[in-house]
């Protein structure tokens, strides 16, 4: 059995709405490229780490989420350079926080809601 042959658009109202809606591909490549430097489990608990004290330097960071200081500076670093985090110098410690532009709804929902996702049980495909 065939498929039908529909003309496209079928819906071009829905079409017109969805485009409308789309992030320009720009837009799309930039939260790619933080949804992927959220990836990484480090960076992500130093996202809620900074969330929920503040600032921290490196130090306490690695205390915080029981992980070598190595790997927190360096999960700093790259938030830092992608202008998710930002730092002070007092004497010769650094104190990281979120940057003062970070998305709220990323901050209030997104973070929150993700690991919610990732604790639910796998819905069947039956």
């Amino acid at each position: 059995m065939s498929e039908p042959d529909y003309a496209h658009p079928v819906d071009p109202e829905r079409v017109a709405h969805a485009r409308a809606r789309l992030p320009s591909r720009e837009e799309a490549a930039q939260l790619t490229s933080v949804l992927s430097l959220m990836a990484d489990p480090t960076r992500a608990r130093v996202l809620f780490a900074l969330d929920m004290v503040e600032e921290l330097c490196v130090g306490d960071l690695a205390l915080a989420l029981e992980a070598n200081e190595d790997a927190v500076g360096y999960a700093l670093r790259l938030l830092r350079t992608a202008g998710l985090v930002t730092n002070r110098k007092q004497g010769r410690v650094v104190f990281y926080r979120l940057a003062e532009g970070f998305p709220e709804p990323l901050r209030q929902h997104c973070l929150r809601q993700l690991i919610v996702l990732s604790e639910a049980p796998a819905a069947d495909d039956d």
